[in-house]
């Protein structure tokens, strides 16, 4: 349906409250949204000549149809909103633009054990605890616990002592020296296991164990491990004091919302306080819009639908369009009452402000860098011989092992790296090791996403990168005529001898890049990450293949079943560790084949 047809069908919904469902050309949901005018609102998207922010007008253009959902209140409107938000997830929604990853706590699996904070699991034998949604938070409790404990953050391997002298850390009182032997590995055990401890049940309980711990050690006469732990009640306890704490407030679990906004951006800043403390932050930024009113109402009303827990007391710098309807469906998800607020004085009030002071810092952070960002993307604009500078780069690689080869896709979004749109492909139309042609695949591979309208995929670029010289340029050219990427410009980057980038090429020629010192950096930085990421890719797919070849000699084992064996218990040595109870419980498996496993790895 084209525009015309969308205005049409708009004007004639009536004036009533209700909720609105945007689809694609493919029926997929692509935003929701409510309204107390069904007519009004979703008529004012496809109105001849709107002014919409960047975000809203890249919604429209692939809006295809809606369906609207009539409601009696607001305030089912509201609750009708978050439930198909959370069924649907639909792309265009502020809160999941940009999806938080998750965090572990590692327990890293040594003589003497460290505690990190992770942003994924990695595949060793370490303990991690999480999920957890906020980096900060974990980040927040690694440091908390090394300190109160004294436990170690370098990277000294302390499997073999050879330091004669302590290290600096260790004469403040910081770090418990297991480098040159101060402490026992019992006794340094002993101290992860109240931090771990400390992590999962928190500071109270701990402090009651420790606590016991130091009585029972005085009463033994174990003078210096009842010291160990009266040093670390006494460090908890000054982390604690030197946290920022709520004072004479009857409901001291809260969240507190504050917002500032720029000429391209929104940052929300979220505190949270829990049993008066604070305990956690949290920022986002809310791209390609500046009605600061839009993303304060649709990211408050839908920060919990992702799962975040709903406190007593939600805070607010200003009012929202919603907020009785929000206090509302808190109060019921909750299942005891939620208020929503706008303090205007007193202790909430300094608190919304200090939320307001560091949303307003990392605007003028993101300003800065996107303004620096903006003159390098210029400067590469005048060198390609292009009208407006690319806001989106995306770098393109191909590795091969053997006859087998992987294509990796980065993107660079307004200077910087967007991971979370990285793409790899596996090559499976190419025989043998021909970069043409499988460059010529995973290019014919995105268009064709794109023209699906493939979530990931549908946002074309401004700029396209190829590691590889003219051959590669004349390839992608070829494939871009006449395609939907027809008027996507596409240059090449060469390498000299020692594996710099030297030139980037066009159909013109070389151009030079190594007496334009901003752009070499920006250049080599963009190429070295599409390496790294489509080698990665590479050696990840060569191993798995390598461990699944080890397996497929024991009788009985065949392609899936060893990919299902590694899928369960991610290395070969924990299949070799596993028991033929424990084979055989795996999809797929018998108690035959299992035995053929365990045979394997335990006969003499």
């Amino acid at each position: 349906m084209d525009l015309n047809g969308l205005q049409k069908k708009a004007l004639s919904l009536p004036l009533l409250p209700g909720v609105y469902i945007m689809k694609d050309r493919k029926g997929e949901v692509i935003y929701v949204g409510k309204a107390k005018r069904l007519k009004n609102r979703v008529s004012s998207y496809f109105r001849t000549g709107a002014s919409h922010t960047p975000k809203v007008e890249k919604m429209v253009s692939h809006v295809n149809d809606f369906d609207v959902i009539v409601v009696d209140s607001e305030f089912e409107a509201l609750t009708l909103e978050c439930s198909m938000i959370k069924q649907h997830r639909p792309r265009y929604n502020i809160l999941l633009m940009d999806d938080k990853g998750f965090s572990y706590i590692r327990v890293s699996d040594e003589k003497f054990p460290r505690i990190t904070a992770e942003l994924q699991k990695k595949n060793d034998t370490s303990a991690y605890y999480g999920p957890y949604i906020s980096s900060f938070a974990v980040k927040r409790m690694t440091d908390t616990v090394n300190e109160a404990f004294r436990l170690p953050t370098c990277t000294y391997n302390f499997e073999k002592i050879t330091r004669k002298r302590a290290c600096l850390n260790a004469h403040l009182g910081r770090c418990c020296a297991p480098c040159v032997g101060q402490i026992s590995r019992e006794a340094y055990l002993e101290l992860v296991d109240s931090a771990v401890t400390m992590l999962l049940k928190g500071s109270g309980e701990i402090l009651e164990i420790l606590q016991e711990r130091m009585n029972q050690a005085s009463e033994a006469l174990e003078f210096e491990r009842a010291a160990r732990y009266r040093d670390s009640i006494i460090s908890i306890r000054k982390l604690e004091e030197g946290q920022k704490v709520v004072k004479n407030d009857s409901s001291r679990d809260m969240d507190v919302f504050a917002f500032a906004a720029n000429e391209k951006m929104v940052c929300a800043d979220v505190l949270k306080f829990r049993d008066g403390i604070l305990v956690d932050k949290e920022e986002r930024l809310i791209y390609d819009t500046s009605d600061i009113d839009e993303a304060r109402e649709e990211f408050v009303t839908h920060y919990y639908l992702s799962g975040n827990e709903i406190p007593r007391e939600v805070l607010c710098d200003k009012a929202l369009e919603y907020q009785e309807q929000l206090r509302e469906w808190l109060s019921v998800q909750r299942q005891s009452a939620v208020t929503v607020t706008v303090p205007v004085r007193g202790e909430r009030r300094s608190i919304v402000e200090m939320a307001y002071s560091n949303a307003s810092e990392r605007i003028k952070r993101e300003s800065g860098r996107r303004t620096r960002n903006e003159a390098l993307l210029g400067e590469l604009a005048s060198m390609l011989g292009m009208s407006s500078y690319p806001e989106r780069i995306e770098l393109y690689d191909i590795s091969n092992y053997g006859d087998d080869a992987v294509g990796g896709i980065v993107v660079f979004q307004n200077g910087e790296p967007r991971k979370s749109e990285y793409r790899r492909f596996k090559i499976k139309s190419v025989q043998g090791i021909d970069d043409y042609a499988s460059t010529a695949e995973v290019i014919s591979r995105r268009i064709g996403r794109y023209d699906e309208g493939s979530k990931g995929f549908d946002v074309k670029p401004d700029l396209i990168l190829l590691d590889g010289g003219r051959g590669h340029l004349d390839t992608v050219c070829n494939i871009l005529a006449g395609s939907s990427f027809s008027d996507v410009p596409v240059f090449g980057l060469v390498k000299d001898a020692r594996h710099r980038t030297r030139a980037i090429v066009s159909k013109e020629g070389e151009i030079a890049v190594s007496m334009h010192k901003s752009i070499f950096s920006f250049v080599s930085k963009m190429q070295d990450e599409v390496h790294r990421y489509t080698i990665e890719y590479e050696k990840k797919s060569h191993s798995s293949k390598a461990l699944r070849s080890s397996l497929l000699d024991i009788e009985g084992i065949g392609e899936t079943r060893a990919k299902t064996l590694l899928k369960h218990f991610k290395t070969l040595k924990a299949v070799s560790e596993a028991t033929v109870e424990e084979l055989t419980a795996v999809k797929g498996m018998n108690s035959k084949s299992a035995e053929a496993v365990w045979k394997t790895f335990h006969q003499q």
